[in-house]
Parts: C-alpha cells; structure tokens; sequence
C-alpha cells in the first residue's frame, strides 16, 4: 500500500452483482460453484437504514444474498422501483457488476477525500453495525466503489 491511497487499504472486500430475480440467479451461483444458496435478506426501511439517493432520503430497499468466496464476498441485490444507485444502474446497464466494495475507517473523512477527487458520493446508509457508501467513480474506475465502515 501506497502512502497515497485514498481509502487505506487496497483489499477488495466484495463485489456487488445487480440482479432481476435473486431467487433465480443466487440458485445458478450456488449450482455452479457447488454451494448452499444463501436465503435472501431484505434491506432495511428508510427510518433505519436513513437511505440516501443524490442527496435525498428515499424508500429504496433491495433483497440482498451473500456468497462468501474466500477472500471477498458476492453480493447480488434485486433492487426495488423506488429511486436508487441499485436502480438506475440495472435500468441503464442492465443486470451485471454494480460495484466493488473495501472495508474502510473513517467513513466522512474517506468520503471528503473521494469528493476532492471528483468522485462524488451517489448512496448512503446504515446497517445494523456499520453504515456504506456508494461513490461514482465510474469515469475514472470503470465501476462504482462502494465504502464499508463496521462498527467496533
């Protein structure tokens, strides 16, 4: 790691899939790799989880399943209609790799930080012990990175 590195670390955590149906496609995953299929989990609603989308507070939520595959996860989501990184990337790209996620500390700093950098902050949130956040670093990165801050 260089002393440059904005978010600290340089281990990819995760990699999010964007899905239609998370039943039908986490079943393909768990056939092809051999696996239990993960039962989905539901995000939560916006009084918990304060979601916000470009800056506004919204409804979004998605259904959520996890592969743990060694060194990093798979996260496939299923996106609900209401306004959402989730959603637009799946209406615009189709279904596919939304984003690559690190495990970060110092949520508000790493974000000032990737703003400074022209990479502004599409999505935020919280879950229960931690709280995310999706940065547009499509133009320079090819894809959206996403930041993760558990709590201790």
């Amino acid at each position: 790691m260089t002393k440059n590195n904005a978010l600290g670390t340089n281990v990819i955590a995760q990699i999010g899939i964007l899905v239609h149906d998370i039943e039908k496609t986490s079943q393909k995953y768990a056939d092809f790799f051999g696996v239990e299929k993960p039962e989905w989990s539901l995000t939560d609603t916006l009084e918990r989880a304060k979601t916000e989308f470009e800056g506004n507070p919204t409804d979004a939520r998605a259904k959520l399943a996890f592969f743990d595959m060694g060194s990093l996860q798979l996260e496939l989501i299923e996106p609900d209609q209401n306004p959402s990184t989730w959603r637009k990337h799946l209406d615009e790209h189709g279904e596919g790799p939304h984003h690559i996620a690190f495990f970060i500390e110092g949520m508000k700093e790493k974000i000032a930080i990737m703003e400074s950098k022209q990479m502004p902050l599409l999505q935020k949130g919280e879950y229960t012990g931690g709280r995310y956040a999706y940065m547009d670093t499509f133009k320079d990165l090819k894809i959206i990175m996403e930041l993760l801050e558990n709590d201790n």
